[in-house]
């Protein structure tokens, strides 16, 4: 019998969350004959509607912009080469202190042993040696990313199935470099006062993977989810500094069955 491939899962919040963070390492890995299995927890309702128009807007008309956010979800995995793709369908719970928050079937407010026992019933499905999720402040504290952490680690229990388990995260000499880039193209920016600051400190990333060979597969998933204007940023660069910028995508190793050294510069260090 054949061996089986290796397989990655990323698990995300949002459509448009796998092509800022893991759209490297999915296109990197599908291009090396890894199994990739992306599972979006939610449908974006509250994402942005044709021309920018914000949720409770005139125009915004939430059905709409689930269907639109689908599209683009398929069209980016398309792109990514991805190999499965699996969607939770919750409803998006928009940004922290939003009404939507709070709203019957919003993912922020599902029990977390009922959301993770389907995402577990995914991992026993796929079998994943590496699963790739947030930290536990979602990065930057949006309650579905917390969301997404939190189901992820209780399905890891569950199954007790990956080799490894990542949370994605920047390094702070990173942010630095956004700034001085932003300040060029003339845009205000920066971190928030308040909360966790974002990402680590450089000596504590465990994980530095190489992506800039698939810079433009990411540019152009990104592109498939051109309708958040969150994303249009990131299309002005271009997409070869767009690459320049994001063509190493970090993680913090967090669960590991291999023993391979850190740091490491492959998701499957030791799986291989």
């Amino acid at each position: 019998m054949a061996e089986r491939p290796l397989t990655l899962m990323a698990v995300h919040a949002h459509p448009d969350d796998e092509a800022t963070s893991t759209g490297g390492v999915l296109a990197r890995y599908a291009a090396e004959g890894v199994t990739t299995v992306l599972v979006t927890c939610t449908d974006g309702r509250c994402g942005d509607g044709p021309g920018g128009v914000k949720p409770g807007e005139a125009g915004h008309d939430p059905a709409a912009v689930v269907a639109m956010r689908q599209a683009e979800l398929e069209a980016s995995c398309a792109t990514l080469n991805v190999t499965h793709l699996e969607t939770l369908g919750y409803a998006d719970s928009g940004m922290m202190g939003w009404p939507t928050n709070d709203q019957p079937g919003a993912f922020w407010v599902t029990p977390v042993p009922e959301a993770a026992a389907r995402l577990a019933e995914l991992i026993r499905q796929y079998q994943p040696d590496v699963i790739v999720t947030y930290d536990e402040n979602g990065f930057y504290g949006h309650p579905d990313h917390i969301q997404a952490h939190r189901i992820t680690m209780a399905a890891v229990e569950l199954t007790d199935t990956p080799a490894k388990v990542y949370w994605t995260t920047v390094p702070r000499t990173a942010f630095a470099e956004f700034g001085r880039i932003m300040k060029e193209m003339g845009v205000e920016w920066a971190e928030p006062e308040e909360g966790p600051q974002l990402g680590l400190p450089d000596d504590e990333i465990t994980t530095w993977v190489d992506t800039s060979k698939y810079g433009a597969q990411k540019f152009d998933a990104l592109a498939t989810h051109a309708s958040q204007t969150e994303n249009i940023f990131f299309l002005q660069l271009g997409q070869e500094r767009f690459t320049e910028l994001m063509g190493v995508e970090t993680f913090l190793r967090v669960r590991d069955r291999t023993g391979a050294p850190t740091p490491e510069d492959d998701l499957f260090a030791g799986l291989h």
